[in-house]
């Protein structure tokens, strides 16, 4: 859905701190220092921004020809919950930054195989880049037959598990079919282990790092994760199992245990924001011309290899005067503040987020970072 907002992104260098109440004014600040100030334009904290009618967020330029600090606009928040504050801010949270993305894992279990019958494994993974390549998906088949049942066995329930999930193991890491080297296997994508004799534990593998472009203008930095479906089902593989594998006799239960996750918060990421909101954050020049040197105005605080929480307050105008009736959508305005997190800059996260709750409120947190840990019993 698209949004009508005015936009302004803050990105707080790593190692600065905020300003404490009544010590300087914006046009105090250095370059690239982020504080919050009163209406008197006087610095606040936690301690007293709940005190004033409202608050600016505000950074310091390098280049100060012509402008002043850059600036938000009139913020006017309600830290108490269920108080009438007449406050104009519609919507505040926290995204925490998470380097790591999660890759998925899926189980499949409870295998319905009779002795010696032939079953079929079916992968289907998805990504930007995959989905370049192939149509649906990146999706390969294997086929295997249970193993036999021993003299006098029943052939309902004697099947071994153990050894029908390592012959799948087996069938899923031989290599690409044909002499070219640039086939693509199941290993290119996936592990695959033995869980105890019973789980077929199959993980995405990450997705590797593909070039970035020189050119700042063309939107280098992407968002892309690698997820999979699982099938399987009795008899062998079929010219219909790229669209409607999941239709046939399934004989097997496969349940995703984790899903595959974004990173957040990365340099690169902010990098990319700063591009994206830049032609709101200059008195002039606005425009992002290919070439730095052509715009001069263009100020990246942003550092390498850092990981940033973000919060984002979305506000109205504070002055309901302002809005005149009319045949539009009103636009409102959005401030991002991107602070590196505890392990780039010890406490500069917490110390925003702070001051953010004596004046707005408690923050919820949008982001969660997973964490695996994985245990492997030898069948």
């Amino acid at each position: 859905m698209s949004t009508f907002a005015l936009t302004t992104l803050f990105v707080v260098p790593v190692g600065s701190t905020i300003p404490s109440s009544g010590s300087k004014s914006t046009q105090d600040l250095t370059a690239g220092e982020v504080g919050f100030f009163s209406n008197t334009y006087a610095a606040v904290d936690a301690t007293d921004i709940a005190d004033s009618p409202y608050f600016y967020v505000a950074q310091g330029r390098a280049n100060t020809y012509l402008q002043g600090s850059k600036r938000s606009d009139k913020i006017k928040g309600c830290p108490t919950a269920g108080a009438s504050c007449n406050s104009n801010v519609t919507e505040w949270y926290k995204v925490s930054g998470c380097a790591t993305a999660a890759n998925q894992i899926t189980d499949i279990t409870d295998f319905k195989v009779q002795c010696g019958e032939i079953l079929t494994v079916t992968l289907r993974a998805f990504s930007n880049y995959i989905n370049t390549l192939y149509f649906n998906g990146f999706t390969r088949s294997v086929t295997v037959q249970a193993p036999c049942c021993e003299c006098g066995g029943d052939v309902c329930t004697d099947v071994d598990t153990n050894a029908l999930i390592n012959s799948i193991i087996a069938a899923f890491n031989r290599k690409a079919p044909g002499n070219n080297p640039d086939n693509i296997s199941f290993s290119s994508f996936f592990t695959f282990e033995n869980v105890g004799g019973t789980i077929l534990r199959i993980h995405g593998k990450p997705l590797t790092q593909y070039g970035q472009p020189c050119d700042i203008a063309a939107f280098p930095f992407e968002y892309d994760r690698m997820y999979f479906n699982s099938f399987v089902y009795e008899g062998p593989a079929t010219t219909a199992d790229f669209i409607v594998a999941d239709a046939c006799n399934i004989v097997a239960t496969s349940s995703i245990i984790q899903n595959s996750t974004y990173p957040s918060g990365l340099s690169t990421e902010w990098k990319q924001a700063e591009i994206n909101y830049y032609s709101y954050q200059a008195g002039y020049l606005k425009s992002l011309y290919r070439m730095g040197g052509y715009n001069e105005n263009f100020e990246s605080y942003v550092t390498d290899g850092a990981v940033y929480d973000s919060y984002t307050i979305r506000f109205n105008e504070y002055d309901k005067a302002a809005y005149q009736w009319g045949d539009y959508i009103h636009m409102d305005n959005i401030v991002i503040i991107a602070v590196p997190n505890e392990d780039s800059s010890a406490g500069l996260s917490t110390a925003v987020s702070a001051v953010l709750v004596a004046a707005l409120g408690t923050v919820v947190d949008n982001n969660v970072c997973i964490t695996t840990t994985t245990t492997t019993t030898a069948p």
